[in-house]
């Protein structure tokens, strides 16, 4: 095989380098850019299905560990549900900017000491 004149065999690391970035390139350019407003509606339909998560759990409290238990649980699919969000938009938590990620924390804080105040008691 040859590129730019150069016999790519001749070269094994450049042949595995070479690999490795068409590799690279297509996954660059596969991921797509998130806007904000795409952010909210992700977390505004997150919020809805943690809270009706949250009023399933416990109501039925079938989860061992009481409160901290659900709280744990109910954190795990929000990240979860999330990641799964974010993957169906060919991103990722990973491959969000700063303020985005920012944004994202600040509004799950918000969402689990809502359903603090709630379930709590």
């Amino acid at each position: 095989m040859h590129w730019g004149g150069i016999t790519l065999t001749e070269y094994p690391l450049y042949n595995k380098y070479f690999i490795h970035n068409i590799f690279f390139i297509h996954e660059i350019q596969s991921i797509m850019v998130l806007s904000e407003k795409m952010i909210d509606e992700i977390l505004s339909y997150l919020e809805k299905s943690i809270n009706n998560l949250a009023i399933e759990a416990f109501e039925n409290l079938e989860i061992e560990g009481g409160f901290s238990g659900v709280d744990d649980f109910l954190q795990n699919q929000f990240d979860l549900r999330l990641e799964n969000l974010l993957i169906a938009k060919k991103s990722s938590i990973h491959h969000l900017e700063s303020g985005m990620k920012n944004k994202v924390i600040q509004r799950k804080q918000r969402i689990f000491d809502s359903i603090a105040k709630r379930y709590e008691n």
